[in-house]
């Protein structure tokens, strides 16, 4: 029979138990909050055809309906489960079966370290870290080309129970990865590649506004279209939209959008929907309005560039 540890104020702790816990400090840390923007946003547009919206991590996926979505929609992996387990103990069933068949698809063993950060107990007790690390380890494998902010790090106190008591320690536990220049957790804000390059010399970016300008014009050529202002043949939305449907391989009805937009509410009801397009084909754009882009804004309109260039440019 298991021993274990309790106070007034305080959930049991069983002896031999190692828990960790995210130190508040880093709940507000900018990039943390980034990456569960970027997530929310990830699950919403893979689920869009679902009807599921996901509003918080931890609240909303550890009773399994989500992950069994994402699994179905990415992995291809039906599974017979509830499609709503309303019982606690139906819903720990059901995020067994899923974590298994997720760990079996993602290449995770029980016996490897990464197999340690997320758990049904974890997952289900609303743990913020657990399910932070099962989401990226998701994005990964099943869309590497989606951008997570980089150096994503929280403090955590590390809870060890033995029979003489409760031992902790802080830790640094690394969520995305890390780039040479991280010590830990910052409240800076993550860089954005366009917003550097505008701080650079005139000529450095005028070097990156022509990369960009050949790989637009070299994509557009098959439309007998050619772009050579960046900020204002953009900012009507029909070359953007044009744009993603060569790229992505698909056409967009014409009465979907107004191909000679005259007013600006037209201007914005086209950029408006490329974005929306962006966003449900995977793609994470950060700090980028419609309405900068229909007013000429260049970091706006280069940040929507640069990542369908990243996104394409070996295609």
């Amino acid at each position: 029979m298991e021993e274990f540890v309790q106070d007034s104020d305080a959930p049991a702790y069983f002896v031999g138990e190692r828990r960790k816990t995210i130190q508040p400090v880093s709940l507000t840390d900018s990039r943390l909050v980034k990456l569960k923007e970027v997530l929310v946003q990830w699950i919403n547009s893979t689920l869009k055809s679902e009807h599921i919206v996901v509003q918080a991590l931890e609240e909303d996926l550890y009773d399994g309906l989500v992950l069994h979505h994402l699994l179905s929609k990415l992995g291809g992996v039906c599974l017979q489960v509830e499609e709503i387990a309303v019982s606690s103990a139906a819903q720990m069933r059901k995020l067994e079966v899923i974590l298994q068949a997720l760990n079996e698809d993602l290449g995770i063993g029980p016996e490897t370290d990464t197999a340690a950060k997320w758990s049904v107990k974890l997952i289900h007790s609303r743990d913020l870290l657990s399910t932070l690390h099962l989401l990226v380890a998701m994005v990964k494998r099943y869309n590497p080309n989606l951008v997570l902010p980089p150096n994503v790090s929280v403090e955590v106190i590390l809870l060890e129970v033995n029979k003489s008591g409760i031992k902790s320690e802080k830790q640094i536990e690394h969520i995305t990865a890390q780039s040479e220049n991280t010590d830990g957790p910052s409240n800076s804000k993550s860089k954005d590649p366009i917003d550097e390059v505008l701080r650079l010399d005139e000529y450095k970016i005028a070097t990156v506004k022509k990369a960009i300008f050949h790989f637009v014009n070299k994509n557009m050529s098959a439309l007998r279209l050619q772009v050579t202002d960046l900020e204002k043949q953009f900012a009507d939305g029909v070359i953007l939209l044009l744009l993603i449907g060569e790229l992505e391989g698909f056409f967009i009805p014409l009465y979907a959008f107004y191909l000679s937009p005259s007013t600006h509410s037209e201007m914005l009801h086209n950029v408006t929907l490329a974005l929306d397009i962006l966003s449900d084909r995977g793609m994470t754009l950060v700090n980028v309005d419609p309405e900068d882009i229909v007013s000429q804004d260049v970091a706006a309109t280069l940040k929507v560039l640069y990542a369908l260039f990243q996104r394409h440019k070996y295609k």
